[in-house]
């Protein structure tokens, strides 16, 4: 499925087409384990060629979708790319790496050092990235920027130096569902090239390196075994440091900054799709537009969950306790 494009999307507002292929093609880039990569060199050309030009439209309200990857991210930047006015940002690696160098987690574009946490921006990068977003928004003729890649969950005070208006919205999963799926992920997608293993975890674990190293020793509850995490081989397993470190740093989030954070259960959107993306339009400030909520309900619906499966003792109870910080939030909400 190209562009996250499928007949459904082209029967509800073929407009959005245009959007949704330039955003494919010009900007988001072609990372690690995907096909079409010949065309990244095209695209960090223009990115150049931008990059040097006058800022084409202004940037106003961007909102970045957090969280853990195959937590639902996706389908709900889909949901958000059907209304009028939003162009949606599905992972743009590319354009991310060429505002600044030192982003890439995975080893899409560079082997060079990358880092999960970035520091505030400098009027360069601020300048390169006000371009670009702009170009963006002036080529798809669209409003407003929501922008999804869960690498950005870690890196909120780069962003806001970029964006002092910028918004986000954390998305949480249930911890089973997601690292099952990590693994199934990486089991269809990874390969080797070049004698590097390609996965989710990078070129030859150069993200799973890059957390362990950088994120964990965040966590009293897990650095203590980083010589053991190094070692895991276990998808489902690594995939649970993954989830547990995101999923603290998004309710650290929701509740340092309320009114700019709002943190959608994947399960609560699953279930009130259409109630949920009324919310999700009122604190993204888009005007109403029935054609979207109608899309949400029309694509969403319940799941079911995957079962529980063994953890290494050391990650039992800091997956329990994540996982009940998350049902207590639900609860609430």
């Amino acid at each position: 499925m190209v562009a996250q494009i499928d007949s459904t999307y082209i029967r509800t507002r073929p407009t959005r087409l245009w959007s949704r292929l330039v955003s494919y093609v010009l900007f988001e880039g072609r990372p690690l384990t995907t096909r079409g990569r010949w065309i990244n060199p095209l695209v960090f050309a223009h990115f150049a060629i931008e990059k040097r030009l006058p800022q084409m439209k202004a940037v106003k309200s961007p909102v970045f979708i957090l969280g853990t990857g195959r937590s639902g991210t996706t389908i709900l930047g889909v949901i958000l790319s059907m209304h009028r006015d939003v162009g949606f940002l599905n992972e743009p690696k590319a354009l991310w790496h060429a505002v600044h160098g030192g982003e890439d987690l995975v080893g899409s574009y560079t082997r060079d050092p990358a880092h999960y946490r970035l520091p505030e921006a400098s009027a360069k990068t601020r300048r390169d990235a006000h371009r670009l977003f702009g170009a963006y928004l002036r080529t798809t003729f669209n409003r407003q920027v929501i922008d999804k890649y869960q690498a950005l969950t870690f890196r909120i005070p780069f962003i806001k130096s970029i964006f002092p208006d910028a918004r986000f919205i954390f998305l949480s999963r249930n911890g089973w569902d997601t690292c099952s799926s990590i693994e199934r992920w990486s089991q269809i997608h990874g390969k080797q090239v070049k004698g590097e293993t390609h996965d989710w975890w990078g070129a030859d674990r150069r993200k799973w390196h890059l957390l362990v190293d950088e994120i964990v020793p965040e966590h009293p509850d897990l650095a203590p075994h980083m010589e053991a995490l190094l070692a895991l081989q276990d998808h489902r397993a690594m995939a649970a440091v993954e989830w547990i470190t995101t999923m603290r740093e998004g309710l650290k989030l929701t509740e340092q900054e309320p009114e700019r954070v709002l943190h959608v259960p994947y399960e609560s959107l699953c279930r009130s799709p259409a109630a949920m993306a009324q919310s999700l339009a009122t604190f993204a400030g888009l005007r109403e537009d029935k054609i979207f909520i109608n899309y949400a309900e029309t694509v969403l619906s319940p799941r079911p969950t995957c079962p529980a499966f063994p953890l290494p003792d050391f990650l039992e109870v800091p997956f329990h306790t994540t996982q009940a910080a998350l049902d207590r939030f639900a609860e609430e909400g």
